[in-house]
């Protein structure tokens, strides 16, 4: 099998660093994005969290109208937007718009997590736990309003703006459930690998056995989101890779530390990531990961996406 060239794509968790604020977080974001449109990544998505002092993105459709704005062909979106928190009509249309500004370029990225605590969860849109439990019909929902058949009380509402292109649609999750759900209604699946202990090779297989096809996804489609450090040296790797680890754990782990860098998190010189990425490409039968790098400097996480680009693609 081939495995490469592998598509890359960027997740921006959009951090507030040490001695920043938000304004400088978001204007990092915006460089990011437009040094990985330069180095030839695929995708820039970012995520949505509430109430989280050391993460600047709450909406992340807003973010990205200005970071489609800042850039020219890199596709741009969610990951994720968390669905439970909304109506499926207001998603789409927003997401429909941004498809209107920049046809061909949107990803409507979802997921099922709260992203905060449970207070501001409740204050954002009350039961969470409710919402959760009705998400296969919000799922139901925002597919029907992207194929232009959703009905309310017997009488078609449509989202608009219809934009030229779809905005292409994806799940994201970390475990069989999530798999499941992707499967069901047809959408891409995107396994959140730095934040998860189950085993990928079988989540994937099962949303590929699951898969119904649908209008707007006719086949499987799949991503792995993985962490990433490259630095020039192994030892600088592995230095800026502890705050990271100390990062993710607290936001999205319960395991060990020692777990999560061995299974969550590639560390190393760029040409030493990228065996680990093409051995992870046969393993899990994918061709784009898309890259989690929370260095504690913003230049220094700039750096890290230039040195893979350039072991991958001589860029």
């Amino acid at each position: 099998m081939k495995i490469e060239p592998l598509k890359l794509s960027v997740l921006d968790l959009v951090p507030v660093l040490e001695k920043a604020n938000a304004t400088f977080a978001l204007e990092q974001a915006v460089e990011l994005s437009q040094t990985a449109e330069r180095l030839g990544y695929n995708r820039y998505w970012v995520a949505e969290h509430h109430d989280m002092p050391e993460l600047a993105c709450t909406s992340p459709e807003v973010l990205l109208a200005h970071i489609g704005a800042k850039t020219d062909r890199i596709r741009i979106g969610s990951g994720a937007l968390l669905l439970p928190h909304y109506k499926p009509l207001k998603v789409v249309e927003s997401f429909n718009l941004l498809a209107s500004l920049y046809p061909g370029r949107v990803d409507l990225g979802m997921g099922r997590a709260p992203g905060g605590s449970a207070h501001v969860s409740m204050a954002l849109s009350g039961n969470f736990l409710e919402n959760v439990r009705q998400l296969q019909e919000s799922l139901r929902g925002v597919t029907e309003l992207l194929q232009g058949n959703f009905e309310f009380e017997g009488q078609r509402v449509s989202a608009r703006p219809i934009p030229p292109v779809t905005p292409e649609l994806w799940l994201l999750g970390t475990n069989i459930k999530s798999a499941a759900y992707a499967a069901e209604f047809g959408t891409g699946y995107v396994f959140g690998q730095f934040m998860s202990d189950v085993d990928g090779e079988e989540v994937l297989h099962a949303y590929r056995e699951a898969f119904i096809p649908a209008q707007h996804s006719p086949i499987p489609r799949t991503m792995v989101a993985v962490g990433v450090v490259c630095a020039d040296t192994e030892e600088e790797a592995q230095q800026l890779a502890s705050a990271n680890a100390a990062f993710l754990l607290k936001e999205y782990d319960t395991g060990e530390p020692s777990q999560f860098s061995e299974r969550k998190l590639l560390v190393g010189t760029a040409s030493n990531v990228k065996k680990r990425l093409e051995q992870l490409s046969l393993l899990y039968d994918v061709d784009e990961f898309i890259i989690v790098t929370m260095i504690p400097d913003y230049q220094k996480r700039l750096h890290s996406f230039e040195l893979l680009a350039s072991a991958l693609w001589n860029v």
